[in-house]
């Protein structure tokens, strides 16, 4: 008669050979399609936990959350998405991201264009989540009439728009100096020969310092330092209901390529500023310490050549002064 334990110990061999069968099934063999299936779920995850606490906040009007709440979830939500696909597509969850990696050789240039396609997507596909979530409470706030801007608009739960007093150039400096601050300490928490810093605490650095920026520059415009955190959720508002008006919102002024190119100047700004007052300063992880047994070799053998200099010209000397007695005493 079969033990109990021994039946169970049968089928959790039998379990964990099904499960195996299943996930070598669906293993997908091409490594760029993980990367972008990765991005594409981290920044899902992102944006589903960011622009999620702007529409709780908006549609309450205030009631169930606050600019800190706000600020609160888009911080977090960075940390799940690295978390998540950190493993494997570094979950850059941003192309201004991507890109200063690719100008310095971290990720390939062919990998580029589908990294940022998966990015842009997974911010699409969120917006379409968080409408899917909140439609009845977007009816209810709105009556069914979609406006972008004002006392009843709500195309700002989904992308960016900037504050009335400011200016195009302003806003793009805006975005610049935001994800110059964000890319260039990320460039620093990941470079090993700067901080050994424990991989698992990595997103949660980098989700505070997203906290941080939000409390320190969110005002004029949201903080969006992300393209795809913007552009994505501001594609889906173009096809539901919004209109044509999220691009040339607010007064014609076409706010949307801002978030754009702002991020995208700011990652390089930000990264190369990192590289050259820093990173091109570090060594590579234990070449100090061979630089420093090196040196102190040196020093040694200097020391060794030194006394070696100085018993030969004591003996020298030894040998001359008894070379002048020997011939004192024969004169």
């Amino acid at each position: 008669m079969v033990s109990t334990s021994r039946k169970g110990g049968i089928d959790r061999n039998r379990r964990k050979l099904v499960t195996d069968r299943l996930s070598s099934f669906f293993r997908i063999k091409n490594v760029l399609v993980r990367e972008m299936l990765s991005e594409c779920l981290g920044t899902f995850i992102l944006m589903v936990f960011g622009n999620g606490s702007v529409a709780q906040s908006v549609l309450s009007r205030q009631a169930n959350g606050t600019y800190i709440s706000i600020n609160w979830a888009f911080g977090l939500g960075v940390t799940m998405a690295v978390y998540v696909s950190g493993r494997v597509s570094g979950a850059h969850i941003n192309p201004a991201v991507s890109i200063a990696f690719s100008a310095y050789g971290e990720l390939p240039l062919y990998k580029l264009p589908c990294y940022i396609f998966a990015q842009v997507l997974g911010g699409f596909l969120s917006g379409a989540a968080v409408y899917s979530i909140y439609h009845d409470a977007l009816y209810a706030f709105d009556g069914g009439v979609r406006q972008i801007l004002g006392p009843n608009g709500t195309a700002g739960i989904f992308a960016t728009y900037p504050q009335s007093y400011l200016s195009l150039t302003s806003g793009l400096w805006d975005q610049i100096f935001g994800t110059a601050l964000l890319v260039g300490i990320i460039f620093a928490v990941t470079d090993k020969r700067n901080n050994d810093i424990v991989s698992g605490l990595q997103p949660l650095i980098i989700g505070f310092l997203v906290f941080t920026i939000g409390l320190s520059f969110g005002v004029n415009c949201g903080y969006a330092i992300n393209p795809a955190r913007d552009l994505g959720p501001r594609l889906f508002t173009s096809i539901a209901g919004w209109g044509s008006g999220v691009f040339t919102e607010p007064e014609g002024m076409y706010w949307f390529w801002i978030p754009i190119v702002g991020p995208i100047l700011g990652g390089l700004l930000g990264s190369t500023v990192y590289k050259l007052v820093v990173g091109v300063h570090l060594t590579e992880p234990g070449q100090q310490v061979r630089e420093t047994s090196i040196g102190r070799l040196a020093e040694r053998e200097k020391e060794e050549i030194g006394e070696c200099s100085k018993f030969a010209d004591q003996n020298f000397n030894e040998k001359e002064k008894l070379h002048h007695s020997n011939s004192l005493t024969k004169f």
